[in-house]
């Protein structure tokens, strides 16, 4: 039991400091172009790592997965929005893995 207190510390501990470092080490605005840009592209990045996996293992076979996302952008550079790519690739899963 002492030792679920310590990760519950622990976690609280990190989590505060990534989200308050910044905010007082960082009082003058970034100007450096590089940094800007990486920081801007920071929560893309993270959705899609974290998005990506759950794409392949959210089916029953990865393979079914591959090929819904492989339609799903196809369909999305067609200009569809998102309702119709989910029910597009929700379809092609579908189908996926009843042939598969």
């Amino acid at each position: 039991m002492r030792s679920t207190y310590i990760y519950i510390f622990t976690a609280w501990a990190v989590s505060y400091l990534i989200r308050s470092l910044p905010l007082t080490l960082i009082r003058k605005p970034i100007r450096n172009r590089f940094i800007r840009s990486f920081l801007h592209y920071v929560p893309y990045v993270t959705l899609s790592v974290m998005t990506f996996p759950a794409i392949l293992s959210a089916t029953q076979t990865p393979v079914a997965g591959a090929i819904a996302l492989v339609a799903g952008i196809a369909v999305s550079l067609a200009g569809f929005g998102l309702f119709p790519v989910a029910c597009i690739c929700c379809a092609v899963v579908g189908i996926s893995e009843r042939f598969l």
